[in-house]
């Protein structure tokens, strides 16, 4: 693990000695270290070491800290803030010092109940209300990325969803959105959610947008039918109308723009997006 010296010390200003550090999995946008104090609670480190995410790192961290204050009296089982070093200034790079929830990754779940909890989950961030201004969601599918994928099966379907995007977003009502809501960002232990992380994307918007995100991530891993199911579960709970527009906008954003790596490389995941890109077209009226 690459040495952090100048973090560590920071983190240790708050928590006292730290007997253990290790990196945890995930951590796309950040290097993320859980630490074990002599005495006190685990906490996690975040430090905001990855481009293009560490040029915005002051807001992104800043954000993650506000938003977890937000949650502090809410049922949402969210990290707490202890300590922030937004500029970097101590640590060398935007840092964020949080609480560390239990529980552990299991993205291979996709069962029903799983499922169902994972909806369950979403349905109580989305009633929060926020009493502080949160900034509105940003579309992930810029225009830069509208370029049809070499790997694409059909140039077709892209074509028709960038024409689509093209069009204004349909009206809805503002919601309190994670944001990155999926799989990749939820914690489970003894079978149930545990925790949900990850908030420095946290917006206002469609409540959908949180849906269409989780729903991609599900496709990507275990296909279109789980995706669905998923869908299915939240709407049974609330209701809500799906939105096939933000469907297709989050696929699209999934597309790398131009002279940036894609963030999915694996074949088999590339096809199922561009299978759910398919099925989610086809639903636009």
């Amino acid at each position: 693990m690459p040495s952090h010296e100048d973090a560590l010390a920071w983190a240790e200003e708050h928590l006292g000695p730290v007997t253990d550090v290790r990196a945890l999995e995930g951590g796309r946008t950040s290097t993320m270290l859980a630490l074990t104090p002599r005495d006190g609670e685990s906490a996690v480190l975040r430090l905001m070491t990855e481009e293009p995410w560490r040029t915005h790192g002051v807001e992104l961290t800043t954000r993650e800290r506000d938003t977890q204050r937000l949650l502090d009296d809410t049922p949402v089982p969210a990290p707490r803030t202890l300590a922030l070093d937004a500029t970097g200034v101590r640590c060398g790079q935007p840092a964020h010092l949080m609480t560390r929830l239990p529980g552990r990754l299991e993205l291979q779940r996709s069962d029903a109940a799983s499922l169902g909890l994972l909806a369950d989950l979403l349905v109580v961030v989305h009633e929060v209300e926020p009493s502080v201004d949160v900034r509105t969601f940003q579309s992930w599918a810029w225009e830069a990325k509208y370029v049809v994928p070499a790997w694409a099966s059909d140039p077709g379907p892209w074509e028709d969803a960038f024409a689509l995007l093209r069009t204004p977003v349909p009206t809805y009502d503002r919601t309190f959105l994670h944001r990155d809501f999926g799989p990749h960002n939820v914690l489970w232990a003894d079978g149930r959610v545990s925790g949900l992380v990850d908030w420095v994307e946290t917006s206002v918007g469609p409540a959908w947008l949180d849906v269409a995100h989780a729903a991609t991530n599900l496709a990507l891993r275990h296909g279109n039918a789980v995706a669905d199911a998923f869908a299915a579960a939240y709407v049974e709970r609330t209701g809500r109308v799906p939105e096939p527009y933000l469907d297709v906008m989050d696929v699209v954003g999934f597309l790398p723009p131009p002279g940036r790596a894609s963030l999915v490389t694996d074949p088999p995941q590339l096809a199922r997006l561009d299978e759910r890109l398919r099925a989610v077209l086809a639903r636009v009226t």
